[in-house]
């Protein structure tokens, strides 16, 4: 096989050697051969698909530690994560776009309907729950494991709201920081104890009953909301509660009240195709 310097590969392959020394050091792709005397890094022909790939990847804003567990994945099951991925992109892109638009209207006096508000009651509730600390992806991580746990033992099921699936966020979890995040799923009282001694990784806890102003965010779309489809919801939340002439300080913004949550309402059983329908929803006063 032909042996190219790492600049001729850059050139063919249409990445900076920069770029693939990155590459190397991640063992993305490494060079086919680096001589002992100089460290010069030399790349064959047929490494250039593998480069194309990698290149077309970070083109459409896959992370490199992804990229990697791509790269280990077969062709159509890389397809897969792709499409999954660039679904995730696009849901995130409108939500900034929506993001966008209500930020100009705002700076220039005219006022933006971003999300309806609604109210509902909810009921006293004991739930079985999984909570920890966890940052942006691990709050998705640390719901499969949830789902993955209640899935396999078919828990007697609510109607309605009042027994979906939810998660709280007691606190800010972003890309930068952890925060504590927590799984509920709500199970009748007279099953409660009997149900928790089933389950010793989850913790057993009643919530009170309240009322929560809720917005929809439409059928899952296969991820965690995006930081500005919650930027909006709390937009709109305040937005709501001033025209309600309800104090912000009434919302379940802090960890001593409620917290902010996502329900996750599932029209069939688990298994089947359909999506769960969402919403954003604060407990207030």
């Amino acid at each position: 096989m032909v042996e190219m310097s790492i600049g001729e590969f850059a050139r063919r392959s249409r990445l900076s050697p920069k770029a693939l020394r990155l590459y190397d050091g991640l063992g993305l792709l490494s060079p086919a051969r680096v001589d002992e005397l100089s460290g010069y890094r030399y790349y064959e022909g047929a490494q250039l698909g593998q480069a194309r790939l990698i290149a077309a990847l970070r083109q459409v804003g896959v992370p490199l530690t992804t990229v990697k567990e791509l790269l280990a994945l077969g062709p159509a099951e890389m397809a897969e994560q792709v499409t999954a991925f660039w679904r995730e992109a696009e849901t995130r892109h409108a939500g900034q776009r929506e993001l966008v638009t209500a930020l100009v209207d705002r700076l220039t006096g005219r006022s933006t309907v971003m999300y309806e508000v609604a109210t509902r009651e909810m009921p006293q509730r004991s739930l079985l729950c999984l909570k920890s600390n966890v940052d942006e992806s691990g709050a998705w991580a640390l719901g499969k494991e949830f789902v993955a746990l209640i899935r396999d033992q078919r828990l007697p099921r609510i109607e309605g709201r009042e027994g979906a699936v939810f998660s709280i966020y007691w606190g800010q979890v972003s890309a930068d920081s952890d925060g504590p995040v927590e799984w509920c799923k709500p199970v009748p009282v007279s099953e409660a104890e009997g149900l928790a001694a089933q389950f010793p990784e989850l913790t057993l806890r009643v919530e009170p009953a309240h009322r929560e102003a809720h917005i929809d965010f439409g059928p899952w779309r296969g991820g965690p909301a995006s930081p500005a489809q919650w930027q909006l919801a709390d937009e709109a939340l305040r937005s709501w509660a001033e025209a309600q002439g309800i104090d912000p300080k009434q919302l379940s913004l802090t960890p001593e009240d409620l917290g902010v949550r996502i329900t996750y309402l599932a029209s069939q059983p688990p298994g089947e195709t359909s999506a769960p329908e969402c919403d954003f929803a604060v407990p207030f006063a």
